[in-house]
């Protein structure tokens, strides 16, 4: 059997930087295009939040990718830890809810077969991307590109209409899916 070379990415856990994430759906589906899938990446922020102790400055839920801009209030953190509770809830949500009926077509797109098994598969695998941020400035233009997804895509008009990003909290408003911690 040949020795497989795997790729490796540092990873970086460093203090009192934020880190600007983006993570994708498989094959950059838009498995993100429900209201109950939304849901689930909403619920698995607020506890990544919770339990790792992180502030959350700014997301967007769009049908294919997450971006979020956090930041790790704990001296020792792990990213790849921060990404699991990201990304497993939801992907565990989802096979459950398409375990019922193993012959829907998304059941089938998003199973990888390998020689010795098949995987469901919700999210891209890896990483994605985590860009961290090394100066205070840049934040609110990194604000800025994560709440104009939307508008970019041509979902919205404006940011604020659309409902799965913090646009409407930095806006002021009261009925929002997520409370945004403040910046610093």
């Amino acid at each position: 059997m040949k020795n497989r070379i795997r790729k490796t990415r540092a990873s970086w856990n460093e203090p009192g930087h934020a880190h600007f994430l983006t993570y994708s759906c498989h094959r950059g589906l838009p498995l993100l295009s429900r209201d109950r899938v939304r849901h689930w990446v909403v619920d698995a922020l607020e506890r990544m939040r919770q339990e790792l102790n992180v502030a959350l400055w700014a997301y967007v839920i769009i049908p294919e990718h997450v971006h979020a801009l956090l930041h790790q209030r704990a001296a020792h953190y792990e990213m790849r830890r921060i990404l699991s509770l990201l990304k497993q809830p939801v992907a565990k949500a989802a096979r459950k809810w398409l375990e019922g009926n193993r012959q829907s077509a998304w059941w089938q797109t998003l199973t990888v077969a390998y020689p010795s098994r098949r995987v469901f598969r919700f999210w891209q695998p890896g990483r994605g991307f985590d860009h961290k941020v090394l100066r205070e400035k840049t934040v609110p233009a990194i604000v800025d590109y994560i709440h104009a997804n939307p508008v970019r895509r041509n979902l919205v008009d404006e940011p604020t209409q659309w409902e799965w990003s913090s646009a409407r909290f930095w806006d002021g408003g009261l009925n929002v899916p997520l409370q945004m911690d403040e910046p610093f």
